[in-house]
């Protein structure tokens, strides 16, 4: 059998123990009360270990992560930005921690108010008229404005319009959450330079068309720069325009997805306003809507009169789509985060962004194909290597990548080509960090001629090496017990 003194359970020895049950405060209570169906028949298979090996143990498998707070993370596309530590310790504070969603409305003015003006603060960004921040996630933010554009067109006694036109550079997530909410998907193709074609976009437009969904800056990091005449076009034919708040970073305080005729929009706070992602979670996906779609926001929406902050039930609304008013302590660093920069600093943010993705784009133009060349927005996205004669592809580069610390781009995505890179910086990162990370680029584009061999089994440093992903995928070893298993 092989060694796995690095596993907890490696470790435990019979007898062993790191913690003491506390006496039960309540009077007269002991396991002889309880039914005997709710008691375990056998002991459970736990380790047996002090404290001590416990701490060692996940103490060294914290130091096994890697963070943005720990390397560069230019995964392109999801904008994993820094998160300011002002950000934490509010959201820890006792005042927020004891709060309870229960309270009357009365007993947490101070809450409502921050909901009420942070959606304000939203309105005022993105050029639309009101928020909910009750979506638990962008992709719930996505199904929640879908719901509300399906809802206005019902309400009207619209009923054919039951068709989403979705541009074939856009998210994963527009086409599953449309089709989630009843709707049929219609692709359409870019043009060469990586923008929606409009006669495509025109040949696609009928009565059958609810709306169209769009981030601008696309996935491609290029600005839609007909963005005008495509609203135009979508709002003639009677459909609204959804936008994807994906990419909402590179415009803070530039342009306004409201004055670029976009009705209806979500916006990632932990892409764009620096909230933790968590691992998949806890996200916030706040939804903002034009004013003739206020009426179909989700209940309860947080209204104001005179210097009270109320609770608010409407009629029309598409109904709850979470518990309570979403995730609060993730919406709360949002809060801070705008507020600790302020209105006259937000600009510097997709500015920033935009010079850094830049940058990186042109010093690597030599190394790396580049399929859409001029100006990028906040992410550049390339083809792969320029020579790919000896076989190493951009999964290998990015397994590479693993071993000089830094943690790989998004490849593969988007779909349009086929050997993508897709880098984004972020507006926290220095020149010098940047400079690191060019340098090792061109490096590991040398080695990709000079050592394929060593390329294509990459990584060599990090704790796990290189594996068989799709059998990973098929064969999950989920717990202990079938570690130990697979590897006798």
């Amino acid at each position: 059998m092989k060694n796995y003194d690095h596993l907890i359970f490696e470790i435990s020895v019979p007898g062993r123990v790191g913690f003491t049950l506390p006496n039960s405060e309540i009077s007269g209570y002991n396991l002889s009360s309880l039914d005997a169906s709710l008691l375990r028949k056998e002991v459970p298979a736990l380790p047996e270990v002090s404290e001590l090996d416990v701490i060692r143990h996940y103490t060294n498998i914290s130091h096994k992560n890697f963070g943005v707070e720990t390397g560069f993370y230019p995964l392109g596309s999801c904008t994993m930005k820094y998160n300011p530590k002002i950000n934490e310790e509010i959201a820890a504070m006792k005042a927020f921690n004891s709060i309870h969603p229960l309270q009357k409305a009365s007993d947490t003015q101070g809450i409502l108010r921050i909901y009420y003006e942070l959606q304000s603060m939203l309105s005022e960004i993105s050029g639309l008229h009101s928020y909910t921040l009750n979506p638990f996630a962008g992709a719930h933010g996505e199904l929640t404005g879908l719901m509300i554009m399906k809802e206005y067109h019902l309400q009207r006694g619209d009923f054919k319009r039951t068709k989403v036109i979705v541009p074939d550079s856009a998210h994963g997530t527009n086409p599953a959450s449309a089709t989630i909410c009843g709707f049929d998907i219609i692709e359409i193709e870019s043009t060469p330079e990586g923008t929606v074609d409009l006669e495509q976009l025109k040949a696609a437009l009928s009565d059958e068309v609810a709306g169209m969904m769009l981030t601008n800056p696309n996935t491609l990091g290029i600005f839609e720069k007909d963005i005008i005449e495509i609203s135009r076009l979508v709002h003639e034919a009677g459909g609204l325009m959804y936008y994807d708040g994906a990419n909402l970073n590179a415009l803070l305080g530039i342009v306004r997805p409201g004055d670029m005729g976009f009705d209806i929009m979500h916006i990632n706070l932990h892409k764009t306003f620096s909230t933790p992602h968590g691992g998949g979670g806890p996200g916030s996906g706040p939804v903002g809507v034009k004013e003739f779609l206020v009426p179909y926001l989700p209940n309860p929406q947080i209204n104001k009169l005179d210097n009270h902050y109320f609770l608010d039930w409407n009629k029309d609304s598409i109904g709850s789509v979470s518990g309570f008013y979403g995730n609060f302590k993730v919406w709360l660093r949002a809060y801070v985060y705008i507020m600790t920069l302020g209105k006259e600093n937000l600009r510097q943010v997709g500015c920033l962004s935009t010079l850094n993705a830049n940058y990186v784009r042109v010093h690597l133009e030599e190394e790396f194909n580049l399929p859409i060349k001029g100006f990028s927005m906040h992410e550049c996205v390339f083809d792969g290597l320029k020579d790919q004669s000896t076989g190493v592809t951009t999964l290998d580069v990015a397994k590479r990548l693993l071993d000089y610390g830094v943690h790989a781009p998004t490849i593969y995505f988007p779909l349009l080509f086929h050997q993508s890179i897709m880098i984004e910086p972020t507006e926290t990162e220095s020149k010098q960090t940047l400079d690191s990370f060019i340098e090792v680029m061109k490096k590991v584009a040398k080695e990709a001629i000079t050592d394929p061999q060593m390329m294509k089994l990459a990584p060599h440093t990090t704790p796990i090496s290189r594996i068989d992903e799709v059998y990973a995928a098929k064969k999950m070893i989920l717990t202990y017990k079938d570690y130990l298993k697979e590897n006798q």
